[in-house]
């Protein structure tokens, strides 16, 4: 009997990498993966994703499909029954490796009816709809503070590092510049003249808080500060 293991990320951002530490973690002898490209959203039914599909056609009666979490191969209750279903029709054996299913047998039936239990379908029905309103209160969450944000006057996405309005010659300038991580300020190779870099730190006076209700954060004043004190070394007599 063969050990198949179905793997997916939501996102290109994402890796496998908890779930092959609990895969492998559980001794899985020989295992056949099978593994979505990533970005395979959980949105779309299982059973029309290329990898599942491609599983569903290699696997013979008595094979156990195994995951790390329900999650990874189903959200929704309705996913969940109509995959449960799919499996007890080819003979299947579902094992969860982690998680709140972990520990039940999802593909346990009536001897007498064949259909799945009673208490099972309960659990799968109550565990799944609290897993979709977890995710749903975070979206809630999440828009919300964006929202917020944007009453502040704050906008999503990373800050501009430099302002757009650079002249090529200041801007040729920061490129032979290092940035050095959040936190221990950044530094510049002074190479340009000194009037480049005043008007420089003119262009970057918001990080300093000014002028008054500019928001500033403490990493990106000490690297205008260091800035600051290069440039005013460079201007020293000799």
């Amino acid at each position: 009997m063969a050990n198949l293991v179905y793997k997916r990320v939501s996102t290109d951002q994402q890796s496998t990498d908890r779930q092959n530490l609990v895969l492998d973690e559980a001794g899985i002898e020989n295992p056949v993966a099978f593994e979505e490209q990533a970005g395979t959203s959980s949105r779309l039914h299982p059973l029309e994703r290329p990898k599942f599909a491609e599983l569903l056609v290699y696997a013979r009666p008595g094979d156990t499909v195994h995951i790390s979490e329900m999650f990874r191969l189903v959200r929704g209750t309705g996913h969940i029954l109509d995959v449960l279903d799919v499996l007890h029709r080819d003979r299947l054996a579902l094992r969860i490796h982690d998680g709140a299913f972990s520990p039940m047998d999802l593909t346990a039936r009536h001897p007498r009816t064949g259909e799945l239990l009673s208490t099972v379908k309960f659990m799968v029905q109550t565990l799944a709809a609290a897993g979709e309103l977890q995710r749903d209160l975070q979206r809630e969450l999440t828009y919300d503070g964006l929202r917020a944000a944007e009453a502040k006057g704050n906008k999503g996405g990373r800050r501009p590092a430099v302002p757009a309005e650079l002249e090529p010659a200041e801007r040729a300038t920061l490129d032979q510049g290092v940035t050095v991580r959040r936190g221990q300020g950044y530094t510049l190779r002074v190479t340009a003249a000194p009037a480049i870099h005043r008007r420089l730190l003119d262009l970057c006076q918001p990080l300093d808080g000014t002028p008054p209700g500019s928001t500033t954060v403490p990493a990106q004043r000490k690297a205008r500060r260091e800035y600051a004190n290069r440039v005013s070394a460079l201007e020293a007599p000799a």
